[in-house]
């Protein structure tokens, strides 16, 4: 049984999906009233995952947290696994390329398909795959939208001319 809860957040609505083990979803663009089957999902703002994760998230776009201390349960590939192992390890306001997270798993030549393992990463933002750049610097893919990666790094102060606005 998958479990959710919709939070909202300065990004705009975010759902996040739990199984019993932990946190397994945080859906940056949920569908309005998705259809969801009673057998397949069921609202639980009380499940504790899903209630650590939307206190964490809030305290994070707060500016009060810098790091997230949840279960998580990402289901995916031994590659991709460790792909979001080294996402995490990426501190709070910096950034790295896809090259240096490729030579962090010990695959330096690995730089697409860990684009493509960050790009089937469940968990945005607390698995923080915005954090990841383009070799030159520049913003590239993000499941939010580029608008919504600029916005999280600008909060995080990773970018210069940080203003917190909202870009759409």
């Amino acid at each position: 049984m998958k479990c959710f809860l919709d939070i909202e957040s300065p990004i705009g609505l975010l759902r996040l999906v739990s199984g019993e083990s932990g946190l397994t979803e945080l859906d940056l663009r949920p569908a309005p009233k998705r259809q969801l089957s009673q057998d397949e999902w069921r609202e639980s703002p009380g499940l504790r995952p899903l209630s650590m994760a939307a206190e964490q998230l809030t305290q994070y776009f707060a500016g009060d947290r810098r790091f997230f201390d949840l279960p998580l349960a990402p289901a995916g590939t031994p590659f991709q696994q460790r792909v979001w192992a080294a996402l995490q390890e990426i501190p709070y306001g910096t950034t790295w390329s896809y090259g240096q997270l490729a030579a962090r798993i010990g695959n330096a030549g690995a730089a697409r398909a860990v684009g493509l393992a960050n790009n089937r990463n469940p968990i945005a933002i607390i698995i923080p795959c915005h954090r990841v750049i383009g070799a030159d610097g520049s913003l590239v893919g993000y499941g939010g939208g580029l608008p919504m990666k600029e916005w999280l790094l600008e909060h995080e102060g990773a970018l210069a001319g940080s203003q917190g606005c909202l870009p759409w």
